[in-house]
């Protein structure tokens, strides 16, 4: 059968990789095209578009980049007309996503969702659109069945996919970061333009922990000359590009992003501070648009505080030195904090989400009869 993937982000790019295996062994004679990257590639996908060209971050952004943003989509549909595939499988990236899906759905297209939008955060009342053009939706985070069952939508909880790379990553030996000092890993995002707003906030800490090496873990998309601009003042700090679970494996701490990098830390069993900043506007209009309690996936998945979020005007030097120090030196914190992280493994599902999720495209494809339906 004919698959045509989209992936948007270089998380998109490792959960739809071990997708395509997945899909592979269940249809040998597969043939896979879409949007993606490195990953998707050596999996076996004919990528046309490489996601490192779709990094729009916000409101500002997306407007400077709106005529861009509107070739990708007409190149996308032209794309896929072009290609007939027996079913249009999106991952992540609603922003984009979405739009194609209603697209496809009107073209008499089968689609798939694999990684829900995050509509239980904002627009709730988006969900009746998605229902209406998305024919499968898989979801990866243990509350979001529930949340669909509110809209009659019947979803299929597959797992989330970190859990079967975190756990790969943790059985294997693989190469060691070298140095004499325990490590603070800092994880500053993929995009440019927050990492230029949190990064510089982080290593505020390096003269504060001398005990310590801060080890930034560099996306595979940015520059080195990009991120030795920003570390020249700071002392001597090293970073690694696409190193980040060899990082995670060795750290005693984690200064992290808001996003997937919380969940991946977590199940590393690395205690962490939550790092936001955004501009102003966008994070006004964030207030306005998202009513859920935490940013963070750990503390939504637990629905408890487990790690400090330092947000907005908060994440300063002040602030994040008190929380680095009560993370690093309060051992009974430490150990609560790692017990609600070993919970989260049996929250996210038995580690085959990538297995699931085909399973459920192939059968539906095959016979139209769900996975759930099958058992």
């Amino acid at each position: 059968m004919r698959y045509y993937i989209i992936a948007g982000e270089a998380s998109g790019d490792l959960h739809g990789s071990n997708l395509i295996r997945a899909l592979r062994r269940l249809d040998p004679g597969a043939v896979i095209q879409g949007w993606g990257g490195e990953l998707m590639a050596g999996a076996g996908a004919e990528i046309v578009k490489n996601y490192r060209d779709l990094a729009f971050m916000g409101l500002t952004d997306v407007l400077l980049h709106i005529h861009t943003i509107l070739a990708n989509f007409r190149f996308c549909k032209g794309d896929i007309q072009t290609f007939k595939p027996d079913v249009l499988i999106l991952i992540d990236y609603p922003g984009f996503n979405l739009r194609m899906a209603n697209w496809a759905h009107k073209q008499g297209l089968k689609v798939v969702f694999y990684i829900s939008p995050q509509v239980w955060a904002w627009k709730e009342n988006r969900v009746d659109s998605i229902k209406a053009s998305v024919d499968k939706m898989l979801v990866i985070l243990p509350f979001e069945q529930e949340f669909y069952k509110k809209w009659a939508f019947d979803v299929e909880f597959v797992g989330h996919p970190l859990v079967e790379v975190v756990r790969s990553k943790l059985e294997s030996s693989g190469p060691v970061i070298p140095g004499d000092k325990p490590l603070i890993a800092l994880l500053p995002g993929s995009r440019k333009q927050e990492v230029l707003r949190k990064l510089p906030v982080m290593l505020t800490m390096v003269k504060h922990f001398p005990d310590y090496e801060f080890i930034i873990a560099l996306a595979p998309g940015l520059e080195d000359q990009f991120i030795e601009n920003i570390i020249r003042n700071f002392g001597m700090v090293r970073y690694f590009k696409g190193r980040t679970y060899d990082i995670l494996k060795q750290a005693s701490a984690a200064l992290v992003t808001s996003g997937t990098a919380t969940l991946e830390t977590a199940l590393f069993g690395v205690p962490e501070v939550v790092c936001y900043k955004t501009s102003w506007i966008n994070y006004w209009a964030a207030r306005r648009l998202i009513r859920i309690k935490y940013i963070s996936l750990v503390n939504l998945i637990m629905d408890k505080p487990v790690i400090c979020e330092l947000i907005q005007g908060d994440l300063n030097e002040t602030r994040l030195k008190m929380e680095l120090k009560a993370i690093l030196g309060d051992e009974e914190r430490k150990k609560e904090m790692k017990r609600d992280f070993a919970a989260l493994w049996t929250k996210l599902g038995d580690g085959h989400a990538s297995h699931l999720a085909a399973e459920t495209i192939f059968l539906y494809l095959k016979n139209g009869e769900s996975r759930n339906e099958k058992a």
